[in-house]
């Protein structure tokens, strides 16, 4: 008896999904619980087990369809592989993903996107670390390894759709010999919606940043002479990160209004600290959420960070874990980023934004010094947060950081 493929539900408030990519096709055989597609929301990517071993028989939501919560996107029928029967009616869907094919002379599975945008610049898709389900070669590993060889971005690097349209437009003569070829890429969900909520932050609040520098020396000796032993102890590395958060935490405490949303016609203060950290992932920038970040020591931090950085570049982050959060923090300095005004995640009403460290001239006790220093933008909801507790939160920051022993006696 035929099994429906259906969507799962992916969180409580997430209703349809795309199908970002199939990894077999019709007349596969598949065994339980391995991964048979690859859905996209607005919030996750997630990859949908088979329910049962057996044969796919059918595939009705093709690669860039829509799809609801508890729709059929395809069927299967259950059995052993030699009693499999292989169907031989045609996708019902308007566009499908054929199955992953090997390069010819090596044993890596490269998607047909991938070995197009490879073609395309003269490149080898099997020398290609794969990012996708199984080590696959994905078209965004193509487009990565060549920025990496070309300072100049491509264009649509972040998507990974198999729907890519490349429209070459042949120059004129007088122009003279050059690439201009264009690509048009679909927009992932979650593309869509960072877009979306970055517009809507800045529509619907009266955002205002403010600026400050911190000395990062005390921090950066304490990293130097306790990093041995903490790694030894917690298996985890001693980063600047958790410093932060634990600075954000206190001085959170101290200015509520940043830590509080606006609901309807009332603000709304938080007594606990959620705190989001901005992480680069595979298809866009996400913010999975530290939950409860007052209760946890450094090396909880740290490994939480590192787990949730692991789970983002796979595109295995929960939807649950991407919601909630009561402040934001966001590292353009590992970038290279010297300042920035960081754009506020609604319904937050503050977003601490850390740069690049650099040695400057710095006047200490009348003598001009040099000294590892960062600059600080904390962007905040003017409407709920005024000017005086925006400079008092970036003054506490750069108090704890500047002398980390304030954390240990709250002092």
């Amino acid at each position: 008896m035929a099994i429906d493929l259906k969507v799962p539900s992916v969180g409580e408030s997430v209703s349809e999904v795309e199908i970002s990519q199939w990894l077999v096709k019709e007349g596969d055989f598949v065994k339980q619980d391995e991964n048979i597609a690859v859905l996209e929301s607005d919030k996750a990517t997630l990859e949908l087990p088979a329910p049962e071993s057996g044969t796919i028989t059918k595939i009705t939501k093709g690669v860039g369809e829509v799809a609801s919560v508890g729709e059929v996107i395809g069927a299967m029928e259950p059995g052993k592989a030699a009693a499999a029967k292989k169907s031989e009616s045609k996708p019902a869907a308007k566009e499908s993903a054929p199955a992953p094919t090997p390069e010819e002379g090596g044993s890596k599975t490269v998607m047909p996107a991938a070995a197009a945008a490879a073609a395309e610049h003269g490149i080898k898709a099997e020398d290609i670390q794969g990012s996708g389900p199984g080590g696959r070669v994905l078209k965004e590993d193509v487009l990565k390894q060549i920025a990496s060889k070309n300072p100049e971005p491509e264009h649509g690097a972040e998507s990974s759709y198999d729907t890519t349209l490349f429209v070459k437009t042949p120059a004129p003569d007088e122009v003279g010999a050059g690439n201009r070829s264009e690509e048009v890429v679909r927009m992932t969900p979650l593309r869509r919606t960072i877009a979306r909520r970055l517009v809507e932050a800045q529509q619907s609040m009266a955002m205002l940043t403010t600026f400050n520098e911190v000395d990062m020396s005390a921090v950066m000796g304490m990293r130097k002479q306790f990093q041995e032993s903490f790694i030894k102890r917690h298996d985890v590395k001693l980063g600047f990160m958790s410093f932060f958060v634990k600075a954000v935490v206190e001085s959170l405490k101290e200015c509520p209004a940043l830590n509080a949303e606006i609901r309807d016609e009332s603000i709304v203060y938080r007594n606990y600290y959620d705190i989001g950290v901005a992480i680069g992932g595979g298809k866009g920038l996400v913010v999975p959420v530290i939950r409860n970040a007052e209760c946890l020591g450094f090396s909880e931090i740290e490994k939480t960070i590192g787990e949730y950085a692991g789970r983002a570049k796979a595109n295995k982050l929960k939807p649950d874990e991407l919601t909630g959060g009561t402040f934001t923090i966001t590292n353009g300095g590992v970038y290279g980023s010297m300042l920035s005004t960081p754009i506020i995640n609604p319904p937050q009403s503050g977003v601490l934004g850390m740069h690049s460290i650099q040695e400057r001239a710095v006047v200490v006790n009348g003598e001009v010094v040099v000294r590892p220093v960062m600059y600080l933008a904390l962007s905040y909801d003017h409407r709920i947060v005024d000017g005086r507790e925006a400079v008092t939160f970036l003054k506490r920051i750069k108090e704890v950081i500047e002398d980390p022993a304030r954390m240990l006696i709250e002092a």
